[in-house]
C-alpha cells in the first residue's frame, strides 16, 4: 500500500497531482522512467510518468489528466488515502549527458515528463531552452518549476489566453533559425504534437528524442499492447523505451493505435460520474 502524502488540483479537478510516499522506488528511478498503479484490488493497471521524486523523503510525484474510469477514481481520493499498487520504475530512463544547448518541449500534461527530464539535462551542465504549451492559461502546469531551471522559457497557448499565441512549433523553429548551436530536441506532449516537432527538427537536422505513451498493461514486454513501430521495425516502449528518436517514429500508427479506445474512455468516465 502507498500513502497519498499531498494531492493538489489544476484545470478545475481535470488534472491533479500525487506525492506519493514510495521510498524503495524514489530512490531508484530516473527521469523519463515510468511506474504502473492499481488503485484498489479490482482495478485496472494503469501507466504512470514519474513528474519529480524527492530520494531524502521517499515521495514520488506523478501528474495526471482525467480521461477515464480509473483517472475518475484517483480524483477522488484525498490526502492521507492508499494506492493498493505501485511498480517501478519501468522502462529506460533519459539519456541525460553534457551536449551543450538543448530545447526541452512539453505539451499539456506532457510538460510533468518533460521537468524531470529537463532538471536533469540542466543539472548535468547543459543551457535549457525551455517551450511548453497548452490550449489555455488554465491547462498550463508547472510554469514557476520549470522557470526555476530553464535558461529561457517560452509559454504558448493556442487560444492566447496567456503567453504567445500558437503552437510550441512557432517557437522552436524560431530557435531553430536563430541558433546553430542547438544540438537535442526533446519533446513530451500529444501524438499530433510530437509529429509536427520531428517533422520541423528534421528539416533543420537537429536530433530529436520522443517520450511516446502507447496502451499499456504489464509494463514488461509480455503482452504487447504497446508496440510502437521505430525505424520500420516493431519496439515495444514499455521495455525499449519510453524515449526514441522521433524521426524514426511512425506517429501515423501510434495514433491509430492509441485512438482506438477513446471511445471506451469516455463511456466509462460518463458512468463512473453518473
Amino acid at each position: 500500500m502507498f500513502q497519498i502524502v499531498r494531492k493538489q488540483e489544476y484545470a478545475k479537478g481535470t488534472i491533479i497531482r500525487f506525492d506519493i510516499n514510495a521510498p524503495k522506488i524514489a530512490k531508484k528511478i530516473k527521469p523519463g522512467q515510468f511506474i504502473i498503479l492499481r488503485v484498489n484490488e479490482t482495478g485496472e493497471r494503469i501507466p504512470m510518468t514519474v513528474a519529480d521524486k524527492d530520494e531524502f523523503a521517499g515521495i514520488i510525484t506523478i501528474i495526471f489528466q482525467v480521461v477515464g474510469k480509473t483517472t475518475a477514481l484517483m480524483r477522488s481520493l484525498k490526502d492521507g488515502d492508499m494506492i493498493r499498487d505501485i511498480v517501478g520504475p519501468l522502462g529506460k530512463p533519459a539519456e541525460v549527458h553534457n551536449i551543450g544547448t538543448v530545447v526541452m518541449i512539453g505539451g499539456g500534461t506532457g510538460v510533468a515528463i518533460l521537468y524531470h527530464v529537463a532538471k536533469a539535462f540542466k543539472e548535468a551542465g547543459n543551457f535549457v531552452i525551455g517551450i511548453m504549451g497548452a490550449r489555455d492559461k488554465e491547462m498550463l502546469i508547472l510554469e514557476n518549476e520549470m522557470r526555476a531551471i530553464c535558461d529561457e522559457l517560452i509559454v504558448t497557448t493556442d487560444d492566447g489566453s496567456y503567453g504567445q499565441r500558437g503552437f510550441v512549433t512557432e517557437p522552436l523553429e524560431k530557435y531553430l533559425e536563430e541558433r546553430y548551436d542547438i544540438k537535442l530536441v526533446y519533446a513530451i506532449g500529444p501524438i499530433v504534437m510530437m509529429k509536427n516537432v520531428c517533422k520541423l527538427t528534421k528539416k533543420y537536422n537537429k536530433p530529436t528524442m520522443v517520450s511516446l505513451n502507447p496502451v499499456m498493461i504489464d509494463g514488461t514486454g509480455m503482452c504487447g499492447g504497446c508496440r510502437v513501430k521505430v525505424d520500420n521495425k516493431t519496439q515495444f516502449c514499455c521495455v525499449d523505451g519510453p524515449d526514441f528518436d522521433g524521426h524514426l517514429v511512425d506517429f501515423d500508427e501510434l495514433e491509430k493505435r492509441n485512438s482506438m479506445y477513446l471511445k471506451d474512455e469516455k463511456t466509462s468516465l460518463l458512468f463512473s460520474i453518473r
